[in-house]
């Protein structure tokens, strides 16, 4: 952030048309406008990134050749970045990367290898270093893009005591503990409904809830979270979709509001945020609206620091939106739409 009227934020991309790397970009709430979108840092396919809570390291998803793992940034005062290292290995790149709230430990899931990975951060730099845990998921669901394990997220509990990996290939949610050295190791793998491709999830700040994002039966699973054994259970299956949409939808990012009243879940092909309610006493969700992303296919978006504006990014349009949330209904309201990003992916804000 560089004052209280803006909020610096970042997009990861693809990199197979125009796009170069990674962009910034400021939302300035004053006059409630997406400006000044541009190159932060050439790199190949950072489609996600990730901000470590004081702001001090940006971790991004990296391709180079045949080769892919994560590269780390510093970050600047305006929000520049310059490159620390990188840490690749022979195959695809991850998909999704995190880090811990003591920027500790780096965090990837490999969809192409069914792979989940921790790394050492350097306190000095915050340099990465090579992979000190890989595991490899096996097995197959019966979707035939369900051929082998596809794990899609891998993201810390909110105690940080476990790492919840989402697997799309296999329908599963698998819970590791984590070690003082990054070592994982397997606490439960809970099976989910056949067929739905489990893709991204996102946590009820009482910590008790949690929320999972299906990609191919578009839907939100509403799950329960003991910290004290690390396992979940699950309570409610709801469509993202309306109930005559019939056109191919593949769900993509979900998040949640901080006073834990809103979720909100992507679906591109409808090209939509479906907005949804939490019970305050079961956790269970109610459908509130749809709203169009006004560009196709968004991959995912994010609620400002403020929470009062939601910024959307159109993958295939290449494209960000900018909706005014009410805090109250938590309803959008479509505020800027065509602002240009090439083959936007994933969009994240400076914490404040």
């Amino acid at each position: 952030m560089t004052n209280n009227k803006s909020y610096i934020g970042y997009i990861g991309t693809y990199t197979k048309g125009e796009s170069k790397g990674i962009y910034t970009f400021m939302l300035n709430t004053l006059e409630r406008k997406i400006e000044n979108v541009k190159l932060a840092a050439e790199l190949s396919n950072p489609t996600y990134l990730n901000i470590t809570k004081d702001n001090r390291y940006l971790y991004a998803v990296a391709k180079e050749g045949s080769n892919g793992g994560i590269a780390a940034f510093s970050v600047g005062d305006n929000g520049e970045l310059t490159a620390i290292n990188r840490e690749v290995s022979e195959g695809a790149p991850p998909c999704h990367v995190s880090v811990d709230s003591a920027s500790k430990f780096v965090f990837g899931a490999n969809y192409h290898k069914g792979s989940v990975e921790s790394h050492l951060v350097n306190p000095e730099d915050g340099s990465i270093s090579p992979a000190v845990s890989v595991i490899k998921h096996e097995g197959r669901g019966p979707d035939p893009r369900q051929e082998k394990a596809h794990t899609h997220y891998a993201g810390l509990t909110p105690d940080e005591k476990y790492l919840a990996v989402v697997e799309l290939g296999t329908d599963a949610l698998i819970t590791y503990s984590v070690g003082d050295e990054g070592t994982l190791t397997k606490v439960q793998l809970l099976p989910l409904k056949a067929g739905s491709g489990p893709r991204h999830l996102t946590f009820h700040p009482n910590g008790k809830w949690a929320y999972l994002m299906t990609e191919f039966s578009s839907e939100v699973i509403a799950l329960n979270y003991d910290s004290e054994t690390g396992h979940f259970s699950e309570k409610q299956y709801i469509s993202t979709l309306p109930g005559d949409f019939t056109g191919n939808n593949q769900g993509s990012a979900i998040h949640i509001s901080s006073d834990g009243r809103f979720v909100y879940a992507g679906n591109r092909g409808h090209n939509s945020i479906a907005v949804f309610s939490v019970g305050g006493n079961t956790g269970e969700l109610t459908f509130v609206e749809h709203t169009s992303t006004e560009g196709d296919w968004p991959r995912d978006f994010a609620l400002d620091p403020s929470e009062k504006f939601i910024v959307a990014s159109n993958q295939e349009s290449g494209t960000l939106a900018l909706f005014a949330r009410d805090e109250e209904s938590g309803r959008l309201t479509l505020l800027q739409a065509g602002v240009k990003a090439p083959e936007a992916v994933c969009v994240k804000f400076l914490h404040v």
